[in-house]
Protein backbone atom coordinates (compact mmCIF):
# COMPACT_ATOMS: atom_id res chain seq x y z
CA UNK A 1 0.00 0.00 0.00
CA UNK A 2 1.17 3.63 -1.02
CA UNK A 3 1.49 6.80 1.44
CA UNK A 4 -1.00 8.12 -0.86
CA UNK A 5 -4.02 5.89 -0.27
CA UNK A 6 -3.80 6.38 3.78
CA UNK A 7 -2.59 10.12 3.70
CA UNK A 8 -4.69 13.20 5.14
CA UNK A 9 -4.77 15.26 1.36
CA UNK A 10 -6.32 18.43 3.38
CA UNK A 11 -3.67 20.12 4.27
CA UNK A 12 -3.67 23.17 6.44
CA UNK A 13 -0.28 24.86 6.51
CA UNK A 14 1.19 27.96 7.35
CA UNK A 15 3.92 30.43 6.34
CA UNK A 16 6.94 31.69 7.80
CA UNK A 17 6.03 34.87 7.83
CA UNK A 18 3.01 34.56 10.02
CA UNK A 19 2.71 35.44 13.50
CA UNK A 20 3.06 32.19 15.91
CA UNK A 21 -0.62 33.20 17.27
CA UNK A 22 -1.70 32.48 13.64
CA UNK A 23 -0.75 29.31 13.92
CA UNK A 24 -1.78 28.22 16.79
CA UNK A 25 -4.97 29.81 15.84
CA UNK A 26 -5.17 27.75 12.90
CA UNK A 27 -4.40 24.34 15.11
CA UNK A 28 -7.56 25.36 17.43
CA UNK A 29 -9.45 25.87 14.34
CA UNK A 30 -8.61 22.34 12.30
CA UNK A 31 -8.10 20.03 15.86
CA UNK A 32 -4.69 19.70 14.46
CA UNK A 33 -1.41 19.17 16.77
CA UNK A 34 0.73 20.44 13.84
CA UNK A 35 1.33 22.19 10.22
CA UNK A 36 3.72 22.33 7.50
CA UNK A 37 5.36 25.28 7.13
CA UNK A 38 5.20 26.00 3.56
CA UNK A 39 6.72 28.98 1.15
CA UNK A 40 4.69 30.71 -1.43
CA UNK A 41 4.94 27.67 -4.12
CA UNK A 42 3.74 25.47 -1.54
CA UNK A 43 7.62 23.69 -0.71
CA UNK A 44 8.29 22.52 2.82
CA UNK A 45 10.58 25.17 4.44
CA UNK A 46 9.36 23.44 7.91
CA UNK A 47 6.86 22.08 10.70
CA UNK A 48 5.66 23.88 13.75
CA UNK A 49 3.93 21.74 16.68
CA UNK A 50 2.16 22.83 19.36
CA UNK A 51 4.35 21.29 21.77
CA UNK A 52 6.93 23.65 19.94
CA UNK A 53 4.76 26.74 20.24
CA UNK A 54 3.95 26.31 24.28
CA UNK A 55 8.44 24.93 24.57
CA UNK A 56 9.57 27.26 22.63
CA UNK A 57 7.42 30.73 22.73
CA UNK A 58 4.64 30.63 25.43
CA UNK A 59 7.30 28.40 27.89
CA UNK A 60 9.95 31.16 27.64
CA UNK A 61 7.29 34.21 27.21
CA UNK A 62 7.94 34.82 23.67
CA UNK A 63 5.80 37.41 22.00
CA UNK A 64 2.77 35.92 20.65
CA UNK A 65 3.54 37.54 17.21
CA UNK A 66 6.84 36.52 16.60
CA UNK A 67 7.22 34.93 13.29
CA UNK A 68 6.59 31.34 12.83
CA UNK A 69 9.85 30.85 11.05
CA UNK A 70 11.95 31.78 14.77
CA UNK A 71 10.53 28.79 16.31
CA UNK A 72 9.63 26.07 13.61
CA UNK A 73 11.77 22.80 13.31
CA UNK A 74 13.58 22.50 10.05
CA UNK A 75 15.14 19.79 8.52
CA UNK A 76 12.13 17.89 8.47
CA UNK A 77 11.77 14.57 7.32
CA UNK A 78 9.30 13.61 4.71
CA UNK A 79 8.03 11.07 2.23
CA UNK A 80 6.51 10.88 -1.13
CA UNK A 81 3.04 10.16 -2.04
CA UNK A 82 4.21 6.97 -4.13
CA UNK A 83 6.28 5.90 -0.77
CA UNK A 84 5.35 2.52 0.62
CA UNK A 85 3.76 2.63 4.10
CA UNK A 86 5.42 0.65 5.54
CA UNK A 87 9.02 2.77 4.53
CA UNK A 88 7.12 5.60 5.89
CA UNK A 89 6.69 4.01 9.01
CA UNK A 90 9.98 3.28 9.76
CA UNK A 91 11.17 6.35 8.80
CA UNK A 92 8.97 7.99 11.59
CA UNK A 93 9.80 5.31 13.70
CA UNK A 94 13.57 6.16 13.44
CA UNK A 95 13.15 9.76 13.52
CA UNK A 96 10.38 9.37 16.77
CA UNK A 97 8.07 11.59 14.80
CA UNK A 98 4.47 11.04 14.65
CA UNK A 99 3.70 12.85 11.41
CA UNK A 100 5.24 13.10 8.21
CA UNK A 101 4.75 15.95 5.44
CA UNK A 102 3.96 13.96 2.18
CA UNK A 103 5.20 15.77 -0.75
CA UNK A 104 5.29 15.50 -4.54
CA UNK A 105 7.37 17.31 -7.01
CA UNK A 106 8.90 19.01 -3.81
CA UNK A 107 5.37 20.92 -2.42
CA UNK A 108 2.87 19.55 0.24
CA UNK A 109 0.12 17.51 -1.35
CA UNK A 110 -1.01 15.65 2.36
CA UNK A 111 0.36 14.38 5.82
CA UNK A 112 0.60 11.19 6.79
CA UNK A 113 0.23 10.27 10.78
CA UNK A 114 0.11 7.86 13.50
CA UNK A 115 -3.74 7.73 13.37
CA UNK A 116 -3.79 7.51 9.33
CA UNK A 117 -1.28 4.52 9.64
CA UNK A 118 -3.17 2.95 12.51
CA UNK A 119 -6.77 3.38 10.45
CA UNK A 120 -5.43 0.91 8.05
CA UNK A 121 -6.37 -2.52 8.72
CA UNK A 122 -4.14 -4.26 6.41
CA UNK A 123 -1.25 -3.25 7.92
CA UNK A 124 1.21 -5.99 8.78
CA UNK A 125 3.05 -6.64 12.26
CA UNK A 126 6.24 -5.83 11.61
CA UNK A 127 5.19 -2.08 10.94
CA UNK A 128 2.91 -2.25 13.93
CA UNK A 129 5.92 -2.66 15.92
CA UNK A 130 7.65 0.17 14.54
CA UNK A 131 4.93 2.42 14.77
CA UNK A 132 4.77 1.52 18.92
CA UNK A 133 8.26 2.81 18.95
CA UNK A 134 7.56 5.59 17.85
CA UNK A 135 5.49 7.05 21.23
CA UNK A 136 8.63 4.82 23.58
CA UNK A 137 10.49 7.40 25.46
CA UNK A 138 13.82 6.76 24.98
CA UNK A 139 15.10 8.66 27.77
CA UNK A 140 13.39 6.23 30.72
CA UNK A 141 14.50 8.09 34.09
Amino acid sequence: MKVCDIMTDKVVAVSQQEPIAAAARLMKRHNLGALPVCDEDGRLRGIITDRDIVTRCVAVEMDPETKVREIMSRGICSCGTEENVDTAARTMSDEQVRRLPVLDNGRVVGMVSLCDLARNSGYNMEAAAALSEISTNINRR
